[in-house]
């Protein structure tokens, strides 16, 4: 098996009638007080998962904390394709002629773990270890969408070690590293040889790196901005094809993708001691996916005739905001209630979408509570994100194998969940 690498992930994946996350498949469910918030969770009191939120805010850890959590995802949506004579052409390959359908319901768990030591005065370390990318998805092997994808898995996690300095009592900034981490596995069919069930399967590694700085205006009023840089992967992966005809068929696959960078600015506001609120937008760099070339081996064009060394498939994304206001009251002093909303704009255009990620806009509603002391915290979210309809051009060249001219989407929700406990030291 070759070392793999993402670029095949948003390159060749992925995804059900939506994808986990926001924006394609970005996911900001870090903590169970994030998710709570709506992800506007930027300054948040001794709360290590701030290393994901707001590394800037680890200053605010009063001297050692471990925290760990884990969020659930579970994306439902379906689907209506069209059909043009054309298209007809390429149904016979499957079993399932229906036109329209529902995703098989896969269920996610992204983990949240984090540490943070005050090492004196001024200065913070910490560690995190989140999901920033990842989706799954899956649709009945037999259906017309399989000609896109019928199993997807994109496993992502960042490894972010930390500093933060604390310039006085209105400033402070962080500066870390990234360790970004993706599995991939896509199984879709290919009609050239007769509904081929088709498998591309590696792992990558990537650097990135994030700053941040906050700045407090007075006791109730303080702003933050937080960068994260792009990150790079290219992909060596083996692709697998089990044919009718010729066998099983191997060949290896490249591409490159790059993983958007971000700008996060957010707003916090104290009414008093027990109450606050806070606003954030996202700027997110989607245009950095502006297309899915991929590469094979001579094996690969062999097997199939010599007519596919290479698959360009432009995609042009564009850049995208995210809105999200989050509010925090304290109930007393060991119990807090906390409520968010969250609006994701579409970033997908009609000629670029397509079964790998055909996300609309998102709007999310979220709720939860924690109990904390001098020594501890757990908290609680629940969490459902409506997914807008989207409307996107099919491909019915025989060489894509895909068997409609129209897709749209329709229908889509994701139930969450997240779990967090934290203990202080």
């Amino acid at each position: 098996m070759k070392k793999s690498i993402l670029a095949l992930a948003v390159a060749s994946a992925l995804l059900a009638p939506q994808a986990v996350g926001a924006e394609g498949f970005a996911i900001y469910e870090w903590s169970a007080e994030g998710m709570a918030m709506g992800g506007a969770r930027m300054f948040a009191e001794n709360d290590a998962a701030m290393i994901a939120h707001n590394p800037a805010s680890i200053v605010k850890i009063e001297k050692e904390a471990v925290k760990m959590g884990a969020s659930y995802l579970s994306p439902h949506g379906q689907y209506k394709l069209k059909q043009d004579d054309e298209a007809k052409g390429n149904a016979n390959y499957y079993p399932d002629k229906s036109l329209s359908g529902k995703n098989e319901i896969r269920p996610a768990w992204t983990p949240g773990m984090y540490y943070v030591k005050k090492m004196n005065d001024k200065d913070w370390f910490g560690i995190g270890a989140y999901t920033r990318f990842g989706m799954v998805s899956a649709f009945p092997q037999t259906s017309l969408v399989s000609s896109n994808a019928y199993l997807s898995e994109l496993r992502g996690i960042s490894i972010t070690p930390t500093f933060a300095h604390k310039f006085d009592d209105k400033w402070s900034a962080a500066i870390g590293a990234e360790v970004n981490y993706v599995g991939l596995e896509l199984n879709k069919n290919t009609t050239i040889l007769g509904a081929a069930p088709t498998k591309i399967k590696g792992e990558s590694y990537a650097m990135g790196w994030n700053a941040a700085a906050n700045y407090k205006f007075d006791e109730k009023n303080e702003i933050g901005l937080v960068y994260r840089s792009r990150i790079t992967h290219s992909l060596e992966a083996d692709f697998t094809a089990k044919t009718s005809t010729m066998g099983t068929v191997t060949a290896d696959a490249y591409g490159v993708v790059t993983l958007p960078d971000s700008y996060t600015l957010g707003y916090n506001h104290k009414f008093n001691d027990k109450t606050r609120v806070e606003l954030n937008v996202i700027r997110t760099n989607w245009s950095t996916y502006d297309s899915l070339d991929i590469y094979f081996s001579n094996v690969y064009p062999v097997a199939f005739g010599g007519s596919l060394k290479e698959n360009l498939n432009p995609k042009n994304w564009k850049s995208g905001w995210r809105y999200a206001i989050g509010a925090e009251h304290k109930i007393s002093d060991k119990y807090s209630v906390m409520t968010g909303l969250a609006y994701d704009e579409n970033s997908i255009p009609y000629d670029g979408g397509d079964f790998m990620i055909p996300t609309g806009r998102r709007l999310t509603y979220s709720l939860g509570g924690s109990y904390h002391d001098k020594d501890q915290t757990l908290s609680l979210a629940l969490g459902w994100m409506e997914v807008g309809s989207i409307t996107f051009k099919g491909h019915t060249s025989p060489d894509k194998g895909e068997a409609y001219s129209e897709a749209r989407t329709h229908s889509s929700f994701t139930k969450m969940f997240s779990i967090g406990y934290q203990r202080n030291f």
